[in-house]
């Protein structure tokens, strides 16, 4: 074997195959998933805490429109970022 052989079988040993490169973009997308949903979840917690009257009240008992569209808009806002964020 020559010099160029041995190189050529030791590239196509460091190539990764499909499966395992697919195993690992999944992998990243479920634990950026989970951290997106984290920091969602502590963005919704955080809101809920700096209003002074409680948002579930507001739109669960008192059908406060208003209140929830803007909730909705903030929600949407913040899930906007989360995913530009994850993605890069």
């Amino acid at each position: 074997m020559t010099g160029i052989d041995v190189a050529m079988i030791l590239a196509q040993e460091q190539v990764p195959s499909r499966l395992s490169l697919l195993g690992g973009h999944l992998l990243a997308a479920v634990i950026f998933s989970v951290v997106g949903i984290i920091v969602f979840a502590v963005c919704l917690l955080i809101l809920e805490k700096i209003t002074p009257f409680s948002i579930l009240r507001e739109i669960g008992e008192e059908h406060n429109q208003a209140v929830a569209t803007i909730i909705g808009a903030i929600i949407l806002g913040i899930s906007i970022i989360i995913g530009a964020a994850v993605l890069g």
